[in-house]
């Protein structure tokens, strides 16, 4: 027979558990924009150092030597980002997996037993 005082504990607990994660990963997701947000402004700011001295520049070498630097910066700098952010994006599959990972055990162990 089904214990319905044992089922409300189990649906709190399964509640409970939902809301905590869905925190998480919100705070997850609100990091990973802002650090967007910041990177977007760099790179605007970057930008327009970058024509400014393009409109400076007097010569073909100067334009050159100049376009070569934030070329590079430019690289290096998207490819920290992306780096970053990559491993912002790991970290948030781990904590929004890390919830459900012993209910599965949990589970999976009791369908083995009974596999078996």
């Amino acid at each position: 027979m089904i214990n319905l005082e044992e089922a409300n504990k189990k649906s709190k607990e399964v509640v409970d558990l939902a809301v905590k994660n869905y925190a998480e990963v919100t705070k997850g997701f609100q990091s990973i924009a802002a650090e967007a947000t910041e990177y977007s402004k760099k790179s605007v700011q970057e930008l327009t150092s970058y024509v400014e001295q393009l409109t400076a520049a007097r010569s073909i070498e100067a334009v050159i030597e100049i376009q070569t630097k934030y070329a590079k910066n430019s690289y290096e700098s998207f490819v920290a980002e992306a780096t970053k952010i990559g491993e912002m994006y790991a970290d948030l599959a781990k904590i929004a997996y890390k919830s459900y990972e012993a209910p599965v055990a949990k589970a999976t162990k009791v369908a083995s037993a009974s596999a078996a």
